[in-house]
């Protein structure tokens, strides 16, 4: 039985020094005029489109079908540009996620898609300048759906458009740094595996509900225990890398 690997972006398998919440404060000021629309709501985990309604709502306006396409288009356009800056903090590729990926890549028995609450075009915009969107064929994205819990669904149909056969829930795992994606993957039946590489610790991932929490993904064959043996070359099709 194949498995389906979802990962997070954010905190799971890159850190973009700042990037998302500079272009999203500056849509919210270009858009709305209020400079730093982000400040007291909460972020790590969320939905782009949750964080939105927070910040619109912060100034007294509801978040309707125009407002949403203004304040995403405003945040991929800066994103596009804050993608390149240094930012503050940091700004790299998680340990061991080239591995990882490279190794999941490789065998027929599993295949990887995002689920993360990053617009489908910020996604590609961070993962493209990390050389990652390649990796991934499909998945669920912060558009979907305003609730993360919402979104394992999407992912799924999805995968099996790209090809995965039908898939139990306990034959999907969600890999993410947050609460909010063990919580997704509870709500949906899948398996949550926690990665403390984001702003949550192994204790606090664990008592989220997360059977399974990594220090970082540094250790692949760990993550790989986690899928059935890869099976004899020639047996099914391999989800390779995108050129």
């Amino acid at each position: 039985m194949r498995k389906l690997v979802l990962f997070d972006i954010d905190g799971t398998l890159v850190l973009t020094g700042g990037a998302g919440l500079r272009a999203m404060n500056r849509a919210l000021e270009e858009v709305l005029g209020h400079p730093d629309g982000l400040d007291g709501i909460q972020l790590a985990g969320r939905t782009d489109w949750a964080i939105l309604a927070d910040a619109v709502g912060k100034v007294g306006r509801a978040l309707d079908d125009p407002l949403l396409a203004a304040l995403r288009d405003g945040y991929v356009r800066n994103l596009a540009a804050e993608i390149d800056r240094p930012g503050r903090g940091v700004k790299a590729v998680m340990p061991g996620i080239r591995d990882l990926l490279d190794a999941l890549a490789a065998r027929d028995d599993v295949f990887v898609a995002l689920l993360t609450g990053n617009f489908e075009a910020g996604a590609r915009i961070k993962l493209e300048h990390f050389d990652l969107w390649r990796y991934f064929s499909c998945g669920a994205f912060g558009g979907d759906a305003a609730d993360r819990n919402a979104l394992v669904p999407f992912a799924v149909a999805r995968a099996r458009a790209c090809g995965l056969p039908d898939i139990a829930p306990s034959h999907v795992i969600v890999v993410g740094d947050t609460p909010h994606d063990v919580a997704c993957a509870k709500a949906a039946g899948a398996v949550p595996v926690a990665v403390a590489t984001g702003g949550y610790s192994v204790d606090q991932l664990r008592e989220s509900g997360a059977d399974i929490v990594f220090n970082d993904l540094g250790d692949t064959a760990a993550f790989l225990d986690l899928v059935e043996p890869a099976r004899p070359s020639g047996t099914g099709d391999t989800m390779a890398p995108r050129k």
